[in-house]
């Protein structure tokens, strides 16, 4: 905690992601899964039928009308919104902000596609917070932008 003499600012940066769960990209998602977490398939079984997560190659979907299906594609991005599964995956496809945010002495806090970056610094300190809080963001939209995630620039907020 610090004493109301102590002089202290936060930075606090609300950013938004659109679409989030949508853009995951399977591939992507594979790859960092395993180079980060050491997994190279994921299973959940779902009443008598195991299902694969992660190798999602014979993924497809259609859409119905008038009681028929469209021809089926091929489902190359994307996990569930609503799920805890989802969630999980969700996370952990995104699971490198926070080194950006880290390598810039930023905090993080994240929920699904919600994020806060945050620095506290004293008084004297408010430019150079400034420039590191600046260039972090920068970071974290390029990271975005390569993970074919996107910040909602409607909704993102720096305070």
């Amino acid at each position: 905690m610090f004493s109301r003499h102590s002089q202290q600012v936060t930075l606090l940066g609300l950013l938004d992601l659109s679409a989030a769960f949508d853009c995951v990209d399977h591939q992507l998602l594979l790859m960092r899964l395993q180079q980060n977490f050491d997994l190279t398939e994921l299973r959940f079984s779902s009443g008598s039928r195991d299902h694969v997560v992660c190798h999602r190659t014979d993924s497809t979907s259609g859409v119905p009308y008038y009681g028929l299906m469209s021809h089926s594609q091929p489902q190359l991005h994307g996990v569930p919104q609503r799920s805890v599964f989802g969630r999980l995956l969700f996370f952990l496809y995104t699971a490198g902000i926070g080194e950006v945010v880290a390598s810039w002495g930023l905090r993080l806090h994240q929920y699904a596609d919600e994020c806060q970056l945050y620095v506290c610094t004293p008084m004297n300190d408010v430019q150079r917070a400034v420039d590191r809080f600046s260039c972090c963001l920068a970071d974290v939209e390029a990271w975005m932008t390569t993970s074919r995630l996107r910040l909602n620039a409607n909704k993102n907020k720096v305070l």
